[in-house]
């Protein structure tokens, strides 16, 4: 399924259109992505029973963030070998987590305002919990999975390194983490552990690699995190970022008003920002 927040209502995306998924449940479910998250397994059992109402025009431009209310916004530091090494640190031996704080995240077609002269992209797989998860085993966690999204973890880089290597701060800006342009779930995919993820800033790709090339899997970072904390539903999980960052470039190079930020991952789709 691929389902997406429309005008604060929870829609299945079909090739006929947006079909309205409280309308189509008789109200079972929705109408907002929330109340799916709260009710997520109850709603993958019925989806392919749904009798579906009228389908209706997509206006791309009213898509929101698929998970608009959080109560968690995890993001993962240095999930790819390449990019470590660009930034000059150590592979961890754990995953390097840090939170996005809920107020940064936008829809996929937005405008991200910049907060100084140093504000850099990183295209991320983000995952979706769909399942409440404690003390969760690798080997079940693709359970707790509700889908998957493209997201950007927008970086202020003089922020970040003045915060004492404390990520948080230089990453939540209001704008920096936008999500969509949909939930894909995952039997959408044929490998969901192998994914083409590519970012471009003005129609020329700056990165490009595959999910496969994570250090840390998603169940691995599901079964690792849900060890610690409880993960809820509707909780976000940005799962890093491969090489190619602004910073790490010979000279640097920065995202400028006026640029056109493009993060697309293979069988989700592609977000947009307009840098102002």
């Amino acid at each position: 399924m691929r389902i997406a927040n429309y005008q604060d209502r929870a829609v299945l995306l079909t090739p006929d259109g947006a079909v309205d998924i409280e309308t189509s449940s008789r109200g079972q479910f929705g109408p907002t992505m929330r109340d799916l998250y709260d009710h997520w397994d109850s709603f993958h059992v019925a989806s392919s029973t749904l009798t579906l109402a009228p389908a209706f025009e997509v206006d791309e431009a009213l898509l929101e963030n698929p998970s608009p209310e959080p109560r968690q916004v995890f993001a993962i530091g240095l999930n790819y070998r390449s990019h470590a090494n660009e930034m000059g640190f150590t592979v961890p031996s754990v995953p390097a987590t840090f939170t996005k704080f809920p107020s940064c995240l936008a829809g996929p077609y937005s405008t991200v305002t910049l907060s100084g002269d140093t504000v850099d992209w990183e295209v991320e797989l983000v995952v979706i919990v769909g399942r409440q998860a404690d003390h969760v085993a690798v080997e079940e966690a693709w359970s707790h999975v509700a889908g998957f999204s493209v997201g950007q973890d927008i970086s202020d880089r003089t922020i970040q390194k003045a915060a004492g290597q404390q990520f948080s701060l230089g990453k939540s800006f209001r704008g920096f983490g936008p999500i969509g342009p949909c939930l894909v779930t995952l039997d959408e995919f044929s490998n969901p552990s192998n994914l083409v993820l590519d970012c471009k800033v003005n129609g020329i790709e700056v990165q490009r690699d595959t999910t496969a090339s994570m250090i840390f899997s998603v169940p691995e970072l599901i079964s690792e995190l849900s060890n610690v904390l409880t993960l809820y539903p509707g909780d976000v999980i940005f799962t890093g970022t491969p090489s190619g960052a602004g910073v790490a470039r010979t000279p640097p190079q920065f995202l400028k008003s006026g640029d056109i930020l493009e993060s697309s991952i293979e069988g989700i789709g592609t977000i947009r920002q307009l840098v102002a």
